[in-house]
């Protein structure tokens, strides 16, 4: 007789296969199911009874009860009105409903209010830009526990020399400090993602460093684009040296500067960078204080990465 192939198990969330719902692939819906890992990610923040809480995806709303339990108030950032409706069902007629506010929408285009802490399981594709929008959001907030997919967290907190470290790395520990917690295996969600997860702690350096943000980004954009590459083979690239040479003729535009009549880019470039002992450094081994050094040394002589 032929086999009968046995049917397979539907990996929906049981609470909500009743109402029909199906977790989107693409808002990158893996629930947290857990109890342990949500405990842990929780009493890793250190919430107080006076806390504002800031959580993104909360999806059936697993750990935002939790999280109610001991805050003041939790901002729940939904962007699926199906789980939005399930979330307010679970609180409805309990003390937690007053203490509950649902921003409905994508949380990358969406104006984040004042909050503490920032506890969440995030959908995995928009974790760098939402890390960023996090660091540069004011009022500072007192830290944040987020899950990310292992590989990214592992960047988040790579040094210099390590095969990870890249421009994420540096880039976010300019403006926070960043440690990982604890690893989370792919069975602790349903339905399970297909990559390994891990949970990083990031606390904003608060004051931030004095710098331009977006001068810093510009220079280890460059830096980085062949980071295992020498600066001086990095900054000879004609792209490079046109984005270069332009920037400087506005600025000394805007400071009224004459430009020397035989000005040559190239050669005030690996001045600097041979007078500074940075051409033959590699970004993959620079620290931030090296890149410090590196953009005031340009800034100083008219040169800017914005």
């Amino acid at each position: 007789m032929p086999k009968i192939k046995s049917e397979k198990k539907s990996r929906v969330h049981k609470e909500v296969q009743k109402q029909g719902i199906v977790f989107n692939k693409d808002f990158g819906q893996h629930i947290l199911k857990n109890p342990l890992v949500i405990t842990s990610m929780i009493d890793k923040s250190a919430i107080r009874s006076t806390d504002v809480v800031l959580e993104i995806g909360p999806g059936t709303g697993n750990m935002t009860v939790k999280i109610l339990e001991k805050a003041k108030k939790v901002i729940a950032c939904e962007i699926d009105t199906r789980l939005v409706a399930e979330l307010q069902k679970r609180v409805q007629g309990t003390p937690y409903q007053s203490k509950l506010q649902i921003m409905i929408g994508d949380v990358l285009k969406s104006e984040l209010p004042f909050f503490d802490l920032c506890i969440a399981n995030i959908p995995y594709q928009i974790s760098s830009p939402l890390v960023f929008k996090l660091l540069l959001h004011r009022p500072f907030f007192r830290c944040a526990i987020l899950m990310f997919q292992r590989e990214f967290a592992q960047r988040l907190v790579a040094k210099p020399g390590d095969k990870l470290y890249c421009r994420l790395s540096i880039n976010t520990q300019l403006l926070a400090r960043c440690d990982m917690i604890m690893k989370v295996g792919k069975n602790n969600f349903r339905p399970p993602p297909k990559v390994e997860s891990s949970v990083v702690r990031i606390e904003p350096r608060n004051p931030p460093p004095p710098i331009n943000y977006q001068e810093w980004d510009g220079l280890t954009r460059i830096a980085f684009l062949r980071k295992n590459k020498t600066l001086g083979a990095a900054f000879k690239t004609s792209s490079v040296l046109e984005t270069m040479e332009k920037n400087y003729k506005i600025h000394c535009s805007m400071k009224n500067i004459d430009i020397p009549e035989h000005f040559n880019v190239k050669q005030k470039i690996e001045e600097i960078l041979l007078r500074n002992q940075a051409d033959q450094m590699r970004a993959r081994t620079m620290d931030i204080d090296d890149f410090m050094k590196l953009l005031y040394a340009f800034n100083a002589e008219g040169f800017h990465f914005n």
